[in-house]
């Protein structure tokens, strides 16, 4: 799980317990909800995965005493969230609750929705399965995937006047149940015209305007001209880069080559991965980034404008370690079935109940196909009626034998498994 709050999951991270060795609880709306881990912690807030006895799960974002700002934090968000939910982008507040303490103190704190992992954990776990190989970087379906469902969150939050102002990757993360990314962490953002913070966005991905902004405030001269929505996507342009290069670009947007010609950097950099793609695709994200990365923001295209590039239109297909790592209700199974199985329809039809009977062990089984034919042929595709029984059965899959035969399981686009598109997945 990764958080939906300010900070990179700790690794390996325990379930919290209070000095006195008990689990931490929160009584939330008169239930008992028990942390299972801490998924995050920043200077005004910690964020924890929660589950009730029903097992229901979710996020609790605590934010600290009012001393360290904690309680202006937590209203500023609640603030924007309930101004803002409804969008299939943007992280649910599920509700708002005072926790008390056996210290005494009392907190305020955010319930919401519980997310998967973020575009942070995807761009260094990608790296780390295939580094290797030559090409690094995330496939063309899941930059095209990002870039679509993060373009339809600015552009509702842009219509609401809203400037979300901390854009990076850990404020992107994928929702297992919507099958989407989603942004979260919205204690930066503003109305526009009405910016109540001096200091916004996060060093690598802030926008020139805003670099200059922040200078001058922490200078102690005040600016008339505020930043606009268009840092948003000065943002999204460089995370569309780092996921597309596989490389973080923190130091490069620094460099004095940069700052002279950044149009030049971002040709050197799809010039060194195009071999890897199909060049009019790779040509049509070239330019939707840079028209994201133009230092005149008055220039800078709008999230409206950018969903109208070319680059949505392409049918991309994903990669093997992606579908490991974006957890969906479907499940694929892989290196099960002999071509011999599949002719003969009495031997087929044992083996679509025997795989039915094992994978109801793990939850309830809503549809499970083993297609005759390519693509696809030998796969064993099984749709769970939740993520999280997925989840499940992943982990408890994989690795498994079965007749001398290894389990590889892998997760599946749900909207593509119940059109009937069986990906020839990218290896």
């Amino acid at each position: 799980m990764a958080q939906c709050g300010p900070a990179e999951p700790s690794p390996g991270a325990n379930a919290a317990v209070e000095p006195s060795g008990k689990p931490v609880l929160f009584e939330i709306f008169g239930e008992i909800w028990t942390v299972q881990a801490r998924l995050g912690q920043g200077v005004s807030a910690s964020v924890y995965q929660v589950s009730s006895g029903r097992a229901s799960t979710a996020a609790v974002k605590e934010f600290q005493a009012e001393s360290h700002g904690g309680d202006y934090g937590f209203h500023k968000e609640r603030s924007v969230l309930e101004d803002i939910q409804g969008h299939k982008n943007i992280v649910t507040l599920y509700g708002v609750f005072t926790h008390h303490s056996g210290l005494g103190v009392s907190t305020r704190c955010l319930l919401l929705e519980l997310l998967d992992v973020s575009v942070s954990e995807l761009l260094l776990r990608a790296g780390t399965t295939r580094c290797h190989r030559q090409q690094q970087g995330h496939s063309m379906w899941l930059v095209q995937h990002c870039a679509r469902d993060v373009l339809e969150a600015l552009a509702f939050l842009h219509r609401e006047g809203y400037v979300h102002a901390d854009l990076k990757p850990r404020n992107i993360l994928w929702s297992a149940d919507d099958q989407c990314f989603k942004l979260i962490d919205f204690g930066l953002s503003f109305k526009q015209g009405n910016q109540d913070v001096k200091y916004i966005q996060t060093d690598g991905y802030r926008a020139p305007e805003a670099e200059l902004q922040n200078s001058l405030a922490q200078a102690g001269v005040e600016l008339e001209i505020h930043c606009t929505v268009a840092v948003d996507l000065w943002s999204l342009g460089i995370i569309l880069l780092e996921m597309y290069s596989g490389t973080k670009l923190k130091d490069t947007v620094r460099s004095h080559e940069w700052e002279d010609n950044s149009a030049a950097v971002i040709d050197k950099i799809f010039g060194s991965k195009s071999e890897a793609h199909p060049a009019i695709p790779v040509y049509h994200l070239r330019d939707l980034i840079k028209s994201m990365l133009v230092k005149n923001p008055q220039q800078r295209c709008t999230a409206a404008t950018a969903l109208l590039s070319p680059f949505f239109s392409i049918p991309f297909a994903p990669h093997i370690e992606e579908l490991v790592l974006l957890p969906s209700p479907v499940l694929r199974l892989l290196n099960l079935i002999d071509d011999s199985h599949l002719h003969n329809e009495d031997e087929y039809e044992d083996i679509l109940e025997d795989m039915k009977e094992e994978c109801q062990k793990y939850g309830t089984v809503v549809s499970l196909l083993i297609p005759k034919e390519n693509p696809g042929k030998g796969q064993v595709f099984v749709e769970y009626s939740s993520s999280s029984d997925a989840k499940e059965a992943q982990r408890l899959l994989t690795g498994r034998t079965f007749d001398g035969r290894f389990v590889v399981a892998t997760f599946y686009p749900l909207r593509a498994y119940r059109r009937g598109y069986l990906y020839q997945t990218l290896q």
